[in-house]
């Protein structure tokens, strides 16, 4: 890739906010934050740093951690980063929404912002690039990357992940986003409206469009079709950005996923890198 093609470095955002000592990976880990986890001897959020680092597609980091986690006491190095500025560190705002949304105010304007999470220790720097890129093509205002699940089932036969089911196949989230332009904050407000609707779910079918999700359930939306529609009600251009590695829709949600990644590292790194950009 020339310099005239490359995507624009980005300011990144990891969030790796702690679900208290109630988190069972973090409990099977016996740390005080799931990101914390160690994975293959080293700390998922540290594997994400680094993933975003080699990428090259990345200037500033910013992770969002609870104050009272303890990073000194269990990662050091990370806490050695944080103190001489080479990564900052914020406090999450509450949730993962009004975090992003602060993230994007403070970031530099004329960058766009990359949100990952702490919790994706099998994410790599070509990963991280390819998204990168595809964003940039798709010109569109936020992207989000995902992976088709026949190439996750086949990969990782037996174990569970979400997935949304359109008429062109099945498709997994990767935890990789992108806000490239203003108009993302019509995307954040309209996350934050469905947030404060959580427990409504009534609202928030409205606020997605009834006829949307008749379409979706009857099968008759493709993924590009689903995601212009939802775009169109917000007021932003969205796109999803195909990642056809399997691993880039793996991340940690439970124990069994810790041991599934430490499998990977382990023994069979090799098969998540023979992957492409769609």
């Amino acid at each position: 890739m020339s310099a005239q093609d490359a995507p624009p470095r980005a300011d990144a955002l990891v969030l790796a906010g702690s679900r208290g000592p109630e988190d069972a990976v973090a409990a099977a880990a016996g740390v005080s934050c799931k990101a914390l986890a160690p994975v293959a001897g080293k700390p998922m959020l540290q594997r994400v740093l680094d993933a975003l680092t080699e990428s090259g597609c990345v200037r500033r980091i910013t992770v969002a951690l609870a104050p009272e986690v303890p990073v000194a006491g269990e990662v050091p190095a990370l806490a050695r980063a944080f103190d001489a500025g080479c990564i900052a560190r914020m406090d999450p705002a509450g949730s993962p929404c009004r975090t992003v949304q602060a993230a994007f105010a403070a970031r530099d304007p004329q960058r766009p912002l990359l949100v990952a999470t702490g919790d994706h220790p099998l994410l790599t720097g070509e990963m991280v690039r390819a998204f990168a890129t595809g964003s940039r093509l798709s010109r569109a205002d936020v992207t989000a990357a995902v992976t088709p699940v026949h190439l996750v089932d086949a990969a990782f036969p037996g174990v569970r992940r979400t997935a949304l089911r359109f008429r062109d196949g099945g498709y997994s989230g990767c935890n990789l986003f992108a806000l490239t332009t203003p108009r993302a904050e019509a995307v954040l407000a309209f996350w934050q409206t469905l947030e404060n609707d959580r427990k409504r779910p009534w609202r928030m079918a409205a606020h997605i469009g009834t006829g949307t999700l008749f379409a979706y359930a009857a099968r008759r939306l493709t993924l590009d079709g689903g995601v212009a529609r939802l775009g169109a009600r917000v007021g932003a251009e969205l796109a999803a950005i195909r990642l056809n590695w399997p691993a880039a829709a793996r991340d940690v949600d439970t124990p069994g996923d810790l041991e599934l990644a430490e499998a990977v590292l382990r023994g069979n790194e090799g098969k998540m890198r023979s992957g492409w950009v769609t």
